[in-house]
């Protein structure tokens, strides 16, 4: 009786890698030349758009779809001062991103599409200002690589293991074992990213409070779907769904993270 159903399961497994492995390919690539006057246009454009993706889904998610065109042009303001050719991200940008959230509010008449653009647009900043310090090459792809060890070690060990569910009202297939899984992969890609590019150890050590932080906005988003009753935040990728599916660990981890880093270059 389960027969008719393997093919479908490898075809969706061999999907969800394939795209998956182009997203990492492009995201990596567009970090790689950032340095360039192209690259740092090509990687506001693509954190520009995934942003866009993510206040869309977000509408979507919260019942707010009449007002979604509201929502993408209000943060299109703070994500256009934060290219190369205005001020970059800044807290110039960062009050901007505010700004637009009571834009939202004021004329949406409610604060779930303004807490969406807030949603939206920190990580989009927090990455800018990330890649434009010094060692931002590596401190993106730790940031990035944070979020993908810890879905990648959650995955495989809640798989292996099992056991007692994370939090089964919102996402019933997450388990405890997963969740250390996926902070001791982090702590070990971090580790290894220490030992071969010099990653400073203060944030090897900050790895699987992350990796926990990371699987916080995974819960989120999955509360958000269960209460939009929605599989999905959206059909752009195939075999992984919307934007905010592939994001959801990265969007509090990011801005965490240049926290971290503002406040250290300060003291």
């Amino acid at each position: 009786m389960t027969e008719p159903a393997q093919p479908a399961v490898q075809n969706e497994l061999r999907t969800r890698i394939i795209v998956g492995v182009a997203l990492v390919a492009v995201t990596v690539f567009t970090l790689l030349v950032g340095d360039h006057y192209i690259g740092r246009h090509a990687l506001w454009l693509l954190v520009t758009l995934m942003s866009l993706g993510i206040v869309s889904e977000w509408a979507d998610l919260t019942d707010r779809s009449s007002s979604k065109k509201l929502a993408q042009y209000t943060l299109f303001v703070p994500l256009t001062m934060m290219s190369p050719f205005a001020a970059g991200p800044s807290f110039l940008a960062l009050g901007m991103i505010f700004g637009a959230a009571m834009f939202t509010a004021v004329f949406d008449r409610s604060l779930k599409l303004a807490a969406g653009v807030i949603y939206a647009g920190l990580p989009a900043l927090a990455v800018l200002y990330l890649r434009g310090i010094d060692d931002g090459l590596l401190l993106v792809f730790w940031t990035l690589a944070i979020v993908w060890a810890t879905d990648i070690g959650a995955y495989f060990a809640g798989r292996a293991i099992g056991g007692p569910k994370l939090a089964p009202r919102f996402s019933p297939n997450k388990t405890w074992a997963g969740l250390i899984g996926g902070m001791l992969v982090a702590l070990l890609f971090s580790f290894a990213l220490h030992v071969w590019w010099q990653l400073p150890f203060r944030l090897v050590l900050l790895s699987m409070p992350l990796a926990v932080l990371a699987q916080m906005g995974d819960l989120f988003e999955s509360w958000l779907k269960r209460s939009a009753g929605a599989k999905d935040s959206g059909i752009i990728f195939p075999g992984h769904g919307g934007v905010m599916d592939r994001l959801d660990g990265l969007i509090p981890v990011a801005p965490v993270v240049a926290a971290i880093m503002l406040l250290g270059s300060q003291t």
